[in-house]
């Protein structure tokens, strides 16, 4: 016995057609939800140096500035922390 032809009808097309479609939809939110994942573990991370080197949040902060600077911005405001002005205000006798 050979089947040459199947006609499927439209209703049972289109239930194909929308599970397929939900099925990709499924995959998609979860490999969405992997990266969100995967970023949550890596900011952890960077926490976690961060908190035991403080050196590195400066540096971070420093990044983010040339990454902010090189944009097409007429002006860079950016904080500075206290503590690296003191030296310049004991300098001057705290004027």
């Amino acid at each position: 016995m050979e089947v040459k032809d199947v006609e499927i009808p439209q209703t049972m097309q289109r239930a194909m057609a929308r599970q397929a479609e939900a099925e990709r939809e499924r995959r998609a939110k979860v490999i969405a939800a992997e990266g969100e994942f995967q970023a949550a573990e890596k900011l952890s991370s960077a926490a976690g140096v961060i908190s035991t080197e403080p050196i590195a949040l400066q540096l971070r902060f420093l990044q983010t500035v040339v990454e902010v600077a090189s944009e097409n911005n007429s002006t860079t405001l950016f904080p500075l922390p206290i503590a690296l002005l003191k030296p310049f205000m004991a300098g001057s006798g705290g004027k």
